[in-house]
């Protein structure tokens, strides 16, 4: 069990490599740039590279995650992603071996899509682990208990909420919501509300620097776009509270399904989620006054777990050296 050198999380904004006995050794959008041509569509960017082009191609060039909802939707060029990452980090084919971290809502479909789909890049050995169980377990939280805990992982195409003890998810679920969705919904915002056509991208700037569940934050930032109206560049000052009419129903509905799942759990494990919280995981947990708005509007005790966005990686780099507990999981999964 210790022949595991690799743990990879491939997500629909990122995918993160952690390597045992070297730590998080990437972390690179999953984005692939395509231009078309007589053959068909030919690569010609990947990762990062992909992502600096955005807005700035023409338009016979597609820029794309070929994973969605945590379900490949372009096997071959997800393929060439891998590749390309892995090479980044010395992989050996038909030596090392990996383990992926897959979504609790995970069909049987998929994990046969995703075991071939690295075995074809070459590793020897694939496990899939859940990635609600890293994420607990790079928080420090003990899975191997009898004590029950509530996580969501709020990631960049979809949120995991899950119930887990004893090593296993006792009760999991998959949702569609995500930072994507965010930042696709920020962009619509401002182009319906003040007429500027704004990338996807420039979304996911305003998130991370404005963005804030703070009801009198002060915070602003300058976007610039294209004018509806005379196609002409124009700029506008976009305010915490302007994002805040986004922000805010994308966590009430994150709130409601956490009131759902709680509601559903018999009393002697939805004791355990009194006690223990419920813990917020992913890159989403990271926005300004999230806890102030847990606070306000969630009835339970909850803790955001500190490096949030990459608490699920961490933790999957840290079984990689637990030989022990990652056999009990796979004997679970």
């Amino acid at each position: 069990m210790n022949k595991f050198k690799y743990a990879i999380e491939i997500g629909g904004c990122y995918t993160k490599i952690y390597v045992k006995d070297e730590g998080f050794v990437l972390c690179e959008p999953t984005l692939v740039s395509a231009e078309a041509t007589a053959d068909g569509y030919q690569i010609i960017a990947m990762g990062q590279k992909a992502k600096d082009m955005i807005g700035k191609t023409n338009d016979s060039t597609e820029i794309f995650s070929p994973i969605s909802n945590g379900k490949i939707i372009n096997y071959e060029y997800l393929k060439q992603l891998l590749i390309y990452f892995f090479d980044k980090v010395d992989f050996k084919k038909k030596v090392d071996s990996v383990i992926v971290l897959v979504n609790c809502g995970i069909g049987e479909n998929e994990r046969e899509n995703f075991l071939n789909l690295m075995h074809e890049i070459g590793f020897r050995d694939v496990e899939l682990v859940p990635t609600v169980l890293c994420s607990l377990y790079g928080a420090g939280k003990n899975i191997s208990s009898t004590k029950t805990n509530l996580v969501v992982n709020i990631g960049g195409a979809n949120t995991d909420i899950a119930v887990v003890n004893l090593n296993n998810i006792v009760k999991g679920a998959t949702v569609g919501l995500g930072g994507k969705a965010v930042d696709v919904a920020i962009a619509n915002t401002i182009a319906y509300n003040e007429g500027i056509i704004i990338g996807v991208a420039s979304g996911e700037q305003l998130k991370i620097e404005v963005g804030s569940l703070y009801p009198n934050d002060t915070l602003n930032m300058e976007v610039t776009g294209v004018d509806v109206e005379t196609k002409m560049p124009r700029s506008y000052i976009i305010s915490a509270k302007d994002l805040a009419k986004v922000l805010e129903p994308f966590f009430e509905e994150i709130v409601r399904c956490l009131d759902v799942t709680i509601s559903s759990l018999p009393p002697e494990i939805a004791r355990d989620i009194i006690i223990s919280g419920v813990h917020f995981t992913g890159g989403m947990s990271n926005v300004f006054g999230l806890e102030y708005y847990l606070k306000k509007n969630f009835k339970y005790p909850f803790k955001i777990v500190e490096d949030a966005e990459n608490v699920s990686i961490l933790g999957a780099g840290k079984l990689l050296s637990d030989e022990k507990l990652l056999k009990k999981i796979l004997e679970n999964t």
